[in-house]
């Protein structure tokens, strides 16, 4: 890809981040002040559009994980601004995804990844309803919902993406709590939101693998 391709899909990247924080609002439950760290929004999503164009490139499915992160993006706003993920939201994605890599298999030529990414979005969502069903488990149906999503297109970038993708979640969660209680900032009993590091989890293991 050129670098003023690249450019161009930076600067869709930074646009879309301007319009995450007022599209999250509409979410967050109680409603929160404005600011906080809002300015992140339009560099992190220009970080991630330009990640998955470079990496991506010719794949028929760009586009489809392109629209799956403009959601994934106002979902981490609300998760952890209330610890929640809103089933509309959760919705949207899975419609984008699903729809999306369907016309993109066929277009392609594909079936098998079309295949793929159904085993992937059913593997994922198993996963993380028996790991919701632990005792003591303090992982919510919303994330389970979302990692069933995000399987989808972890699982049309393959095996290596899918086991990758789910594993980096849960360390990147993990290394974040481990961090906070380091620092005190949190307690044992804290709650943390986990969409953001399922969402960090997809997006680097789409990058690796």
């Amino acid at each position: 890809m050129s670098a003023a391709a690249l450019l161009g899909v930076a600067l869709l990247g930074g646009l879309v981040g301007l319009v995450v924080p007022p599209l999250a609002r509409h979410f967050v439950t109680p409603p929160v002040r404005r600011g906080g760290p809002v300015w992140l929004c339009p560099p992190l999503a220009a970080v991630v559009f330009v990640g998955l164009a470079v990496v991506l490139r010719d794949d028929p499915a760009l586009p489809v994980l392109l629209a799956v992160a403009v959601v994934g993006l106002v979902l981490a706003v609300v998760d952890l601004a209330c610890l929640r993920l809103p089933d509309p939201l959760v919705a949207a994605a899975g419609t984008l995804a699903l729809g999306g890599l369907t016309g993109a298999a066929l277009l392609a030529g594909t079936p098998a990844r079309l295949v793929g990414a159904l085993v992937g979005g059913v593997l994922a969502g198993a996963a993380h309803v028996l790991l919701a069903l632990l005792p003591r488990s303090r992982l919510g149906f919303g994330d389970v919902k979302l990692a069933a999503v995000l399987g989808l297109p972890l699982g049309w970038l393959g095996r290596d993406a899918l086991l990758t993708g789910l594993l980096l979640a849960h360390l990147l969660h993990g290394v974040l709590v481990l961090g906070l209680l380091a620092t005190r900032r949190v307690r044992p009993n804290t709650l943390l939101p986990l969409g953001p590091a399922l969402l960090a989890g997809t997006w680097l293991a789409a990058l690796l693998t």
